[in-house]
């Protein structure tokens, strides 16, 4: 069920996608080539917690850490270990909190140390694709309008657009109705409402779109182990638009 939210709710929200999006400004600092992914998950924790919230990701359907930390072709889902970030690679933090109840979530790739012009191209055109998406945010279109612009964009730019793995509604809970695509037909989909919170999330590799699970059961790896970034954004819908709660 695609849930309606309240003013007061709205207000919740926006502050738990406000620690969000602290926690990314505060954690990019930290970014540099040999500190583990570990490291960065306490970090992250740590300022969540001092900041009034929760981790939402914390053993959420068994979750093995606190935030997401994807590294180069890792896609998705990357569990926080001892693994250190080395000097050209693009890491992935997805970052949610919970505030009174209510989430915010917000996914963003970063460059580590100096990254070849490979991976420049992968983050500047996947970042555009999310904008692009939130371009066809307001009431009266619908989610396959934001599936459609991402993947337009996407397809343009010669990206390959994971399918398998979605953008959705979020509020009481991370994931809530409806799905948000990165793909899809314009004019289709559930309608867009003032008061509704959707996080979009695009996920574009370099090369093809096809991926796997690692045997870790987390892990969402690329098929031809070229890099892919993520960047996602929780949002509310306005009478005339949008309103992004996990600025940076």
């Amino acid at each position: 069920m695609i849930t309606i939210k309240s003013e007061y709710e709205i207000e919740l929200m926006k502050k738990a996608g406000a620690i969000v999006g602290n926690t990314h400004h505060y954690l990019e600092q930290f970014i540099k080539p040999g500190i583990t992914t570990l490291e960065l998950n306490n970090l992250a924790r740590d300022y969540i917690i001092k900041s009034g919230a929760t981790p939402s990701f914390e053993n959420l359907y068994g979750f093995p850490g606190t935030i997401c930390i994807s590294v180069n072709d890792e896609v998705v889902h990357g569990i926080p270990g001892n693994r250190k970030l080395k000097d050209g690679d693009i890491v992935k933090l997805d970052i949610g909190a919970c505030y009174k109840g209510y989430h915010g979530d917000s996914a963003w790739s970063y460059p580590v140390g100096n990254v070849d012009d490979k991976v420049k191209y992968l983050l500047e055109h996947t970042q555009k694709a999310l904008f692009e998406g939130l371009k066809e945010v307001k009431p009266g279109n619908r989610i396959g309008d934001i599936g459609a612009a991402i993947e337009e964009y996407a397809t343009k730019h010669n990206l390959g657009v994971v399918k398998e793995l979605v953008g959705h509604g979020i509020g009481t809970e991370v994931h809530q109705d409806p799905d948000v695509p990165n793909y899809g037909k314009r004019g289709t989909g559930p309608l867009l409402k003032e008061g509704m919170t959707i996080a979009v999330e695009p996920m574009l590799n370099y090369g093809t779109a096809d991926i796997y699970q690692l045997d870790d059961d987390w892990t969402i790896v690329t098929a031809d182990y070229e890099p892919s970034a993520h960047f996602e954004h929780t949002i509310v819908v306005t009478k005339d638009g949008y309103m992004i709660l996990t600025k940076r």
